[in-house]
């Protein structure tokens, strides 16, 4: 592919996942979600809408806010209270999102570093824009020669999310309760049958921030990346069954592959920055370069 064509591609999936910032969003119509008065996410006017059904729980929209009732004032009355609201949503039926219940908890919180104000199901996060972390693990290996590769998994076609697309060689996202680094080993673990003294070696290198808005709702997302140098004779293997492959590719085929179709957009989003951070993309070299950086670090304020 040009590299005009390629970078276009890479633009062009940078827009898609920071698509709640583009001119004509629904961010101007959304209404911040507020706990304590402290703003923690943002809610579509249809999903305001319709916890107005819950007025127990969620006070009416009020000075572009949706705020949980004043009588809900600790971590347990809130998430219970919400989760039976989001139970009852759920056996509706009329909310796309909920029909992937996972029955994991979420933290919501103003900024990664507060005390969590309550939990929230994983599926969703998205009707009320509350932010989402995770673990992505770039694993790569280095030839004798000094070639770089890179571990790509095939995630399962039974995935709830992103069929059959191409991924990290380990990813995962935060549960309530749990820290970084123990995901990042517990993930390795069971995707890729890593093992912990492997999977220790990884260090943090930074974070891809980004929010998109789809029919589901609004994602603020951050995850948080890992670099970890494989060794040459390791092969990741599939362990839990959310992976049906993985693959060991040069590291010009993963950036040609990261420019199609055939990516889980916010792990191309954590490749690119790989391929950044180990001057495989140079501002020398790539007209886009700072367009690049600005869009792989977009946080929702």
């Amino acid at each position: 592919m040009a590299n005009s064509a390629w970078s276009e591609k890479i633009l062009q999936l940078l827009r898609r996942m920071n698509n709640f910032y583009q001119p004509g969003s629904c961010r101007t119509s959304c209404f911040r979600f507020e706990i304590d008065h402290a703003p923690v996410g943002w809610v579509p006017p249809q999903v305001a809408s319709l916890l107005t059904r819950y007025p127990e729980v969620f006070s009416p929209p009020r000075d572009g806010a949706v705020s949980l009732c004043a009588g809900l004032d600790s971590y347990e009355r809130r998430s219970e209270a919400v989760d039976a609201v989001l139970q009852a949503m759920r056996h509706e039926g009329s909310l796309g999102c909920l029909k992937g219940w996972r029955d994991e908890k979420y933290s919501v919180m103003p900024k990664f570093s507060d005390r969590p104000l309550m939990w929230m199901e994983r599926a969703a996060t998205s009707l009320f824009g509350v932010k989402r972390y995770g673990v992505h693990v770039n694993g790569y290996t280095v030839s004798d020669s000094g070639e770089v590769s890179m571990w790509l998994a095939r995630r399962s076609p039974t995935k709830q999310t992103y069929p059959g697309l191409l991924d990290n060689v380990a990813a995962g996202g935060l549960a309530a309760g749990v820290g970084i680094k123990q995901t990042l080993i517990k993930e390795c673990e069971e995707e890729a049958c890593i093992p912990a003294a492997i999977a220790e070696k990884a260090h943090p290198v930074t974070t891809v921030s980004y929010t998109y808005k789809d029919e589901d709702g609004v994602f603020p997302e951050s995850q948080f990346v890992f670099d970890v140098e494989l060794p040459l004779d390791f092969r990741p293997r599939v362990g839990d069954g959310e992976v049906q492959d993985f693959y060991l590719l040069p590291i010009d085929q993963v950036k040609e592959l990261l420019a199609t179709d055939d990516f889980k957009p916010n792990s191309a989003m954590v490749v690119l920055d790989f391929l950044i951070r180990h001057s495989f993309i140079e501002p020398d070299t790539e007209p886009c370069y700072q367009e690049f950086v600005a869009g792989l670090h977009q946080t929702l304020e």
